[in-house]
């Protein structure tokens, strides 16, 4: 019975690593549209200002552009990060454990939320 437990739980890690994977290569992709890898942070990305043209109103469209495209970009990126920090928990066993509580986290909510570093009594506390 522990076997099948473990066999259960062993194929669920691994549908939750392959969705982790998927995400983490679509995030990369639009954050590559963005801009480039940045040489200054390690996981981080430079996002490439617009350049509409020499006129004062394209200039001013530029600015508005690159601000929009900035806060993208730094979302895309906490998600990444996010995606990243899940991965590395699988590789050390330690996925689906509360970091406040540290009981299991359901499953439910992890593949809903692959996420998740609360268990949903932990989040609502917040």
């Amino acid at each position: 019975m522990v076997f099948l437990c473990f066999l259960f739980m062993d194929k669920f890690l691994k549908e939750i690593e392959e969705k982790l994977k998927k995400q983490k290569k679509d995030l990369e992709i639009q954050l590559e549209k963005l801009g480039e890898k940045s040489k200054r942070f390690r996981n981080g990305y430079q996002v490439n200002f617009p350049h509409f043209g020499e006129k004062e109103d394209e200039n001013a469209d530029e600015v508005s552009a690159f601000s929009d495209r900035l806060s993208i970009g730094l979302n895309l990126e906490k998600s990444l990060e996010e995606v990243n920090s899940a991965l590395e928990k699988i590789k050390q066993g330690k996925y689906g454990i509360c970091e406040k509580c540290g009981k299991k986290i359901d499953k439910e909510r992890l593949l809903a939320f692959p996420t998740a570093k609360f268990c949903l009594d932990c989040k609502n506390k917040k």
